[in-house]
């Protein structure tokens, strides 16, 4: 009982994937450009001569790294002035690190 069922599952499935496969895809749309090459080229080339010779088409803008908080000679004064806080913290790194 078991057997046709599964067989007619299966045919059925089959029909389906062969139904869909029968559409296009991705659908065939036309397309018409309004310029041309040349004018393609001649926009790039005038926009690359506005923005100036280093500047990429594409330009994004350039991130800064955040200034620190505290230089590193008042880290090692705040932990010259807590050193079991210090040592503590450093054996919580060693036990997270697998030490």
């Amino acid at each position: 009982m078991k057997i046709p069922k599964i067989m007619i599952t299966a045919t059925l499935v089959a029909a389906a994937g062969a139904v869909f496969a029968e559409a296009s895809y991705p659908p065939v749309v036309s397309f018409v450009s309004s310029k041309t090459r040349a004018e393609v080229i001649a926009e790039l080339k005038q926009e690359r001569d506005e923005d100036g010779p280093d500047s990429p088409v594409s330009a994004s803008p350039v991130l800064q790294p955040a200034a620190p908080a505290k230089t590193r000679a008042a880290v090692k004064a705040e932990l010259n002035a807590d050193a079991t806080v210090a040592n503590r913290e450093l054996d919580v790194l060693r036990m997270n690190a697998g030490h």
